[in-house]
């Protein structure tokens, strides 16, 4: 009861709970039926219901199933919905995570996709090619982007020492201005003839075929990062690879000992977390956004998957279900706020709180007066009875009576 997987799920529990709180405290009709609280207290906690149920209602009805439906399409779509936002989630999320299994901190994400994106897209646009060597190679070299962008990383780690955190917020802003460069110079990313900071369209050659029809949003990268959650996990739990990942992370000077080449894993490690994040930027190029990206391709992706990642606990299958949940929060937060009126922050506020609170397991056993794993309770010791006293003893205490 107290290990990593009900921990994450009471997180998720008590993030949604406080959610609602802030909730019921911003609600018009909760504030009104509040000031008569104590002549009428039964309108402020209906309104309080009604507020809440409403919002997660909504959240689920625009994220899972919409009951309201008048068509069998309608009723399913937002569960594909949530499947298109969870595809890039879930292969930036194992990227993030592969480097945590390795001792190394990823928070390069942002830079690693629009690397990707710009790569991946300038293909897409540029070489008419065949269908499926198309689409291979808009892939391939948004992998590669990706890759090249976090084994950057990797190689100033392993020869200078220097910190990956500082690098990869470093490379992050490179990104950023180096495609806002690209994306207003003609003749590099700008589409020709136009004034705006965009690419063309993706030639129809080079595009993620859809799953279930031009009616649903969700395409085959879907398929791709299930594709790299079955890869990941037989990296880190099949591979000799995988294995050192996992002892370096663990004890680098230990690893060091063994045999393992530590410096020699980070690069490789950033490698495949830099190709994987880029995965991510791919499936919004080719997949999401068709017609020409701008420079917030990313859309926060590359920060969202550190979420990701913490609430799966680096596990592959983990960050898979954990991609699925955030991409139900973003699905659905859209809905919330246009059925509800509900604020979409209040969502980024529960996702902010799951990473409170998986961050803090002793808060969470605290909350729900649960065990810490490892850790025994200490027996209680037997209760002896009293020795009944001696003579001199009971008369003493007759002489202190008198």
């Amino acid at each position: 009861m107290g290990g990593s997987v009900v921990i994450s799920i009471l997180a998720v529990l008590l993030a949604l709970v406080v959610g609602g709180i802030l909730i019921a405290l911003t609600d018009e009709n909760v504030q009104t039926a509040s000031v008569y609280f104590f002549s009428r207290p039964g309108d402020t906690f209906n309104a309080i219901w009604v507020a809440v149920s409403g919002a997660y209602g909504a959240l689920f009805q625009g994220a899972v199933y919409n009951f309201g439906g008048n068509t069998f399409v309608k009723q399913i779509k937002p569960i594909t919905d949530t499947l298109t936002f969870a595809t890039p989630l879930i292969v930036a999320g194992l990227g993030v995570g592969l480097a945590f299994r390795a001792g190394m901190f990823n928070i390069g994400g942002q830079g690693q996709m629009l690397i990707a994106a710009a790569c991946s897209g300038w293909v897409a646009y540029s070489f008419p090619l065949p269908y499926g060597i198309h689409l291979l190679a808009a892939v391939a070299a948004g992998v590669v982007g990706g890759a090249v962008w976090g084994g950057i990383v990797g190689v100033l780690k392993a020869r200078t020492g220097a910190h990956e955190v500082i690098v990869t917020i470093m490379l992050n802003y490179i990104a950023v201005g180096l495609i806002a460069y690209l994306l207003r110079t003609p003749g590099a990313l700008q589409a020709p003839g136009s004034s705006n900071p965009k690419t063309p369209a993706d030639l129809p050659t080079a595009v993620y075929p859809d799953l279930l029809g031009g009616d649903f949003n969700l395409h085959a990268g879907l398929l791709v990062s299930i594709a790299a959650t079955v890869f990941v996990w037989w990296l880190l739990s099949r591979s000799s690879l995988g294995f050192k990942f996992r002892a370096v992370g663990v004890n680098p000077n230990a690893a060091r000992v063994a045999g393992i080449n530590v410096k020699r894993s980070y690069i490789y490690v950033m490698l495949l977390s830099g190709g994987l994040v880029g995965l991510a930027g791919v499936a919004q190029v080719l997949g999401t956004v068709t017609s020409g990206f701008s420079s917030g391709i990313d859309a926060g992706i590359g920060f969202d998957a550190i979420t990701v990642a913490l609430l799966g606990r680096s596990k592959p299958w983990g960050i898979f279900v954990a991609g699925i949940l955030f991409g139900a929060f973003k699905a659905g937060g859209f809905a919330m706020q246009a059925g509800q009126g509900i604020p979409v922050d209040i969502v980024l506020v529960v996702q902010s709180l799951i990473v409170l609170f998986i961050a803090a397991p002793p808060l969470v056993r605290a909350v729900f007066r649960l065990p810490t794993p490892g850790v025994a309770k200490k027996p209680k010791p037997p209760k002896t009875p009293a020795a009944a006293p001696s003579a001199p003893t009971a008369q003493a205490a007759g002489a202190v009576a008198k």
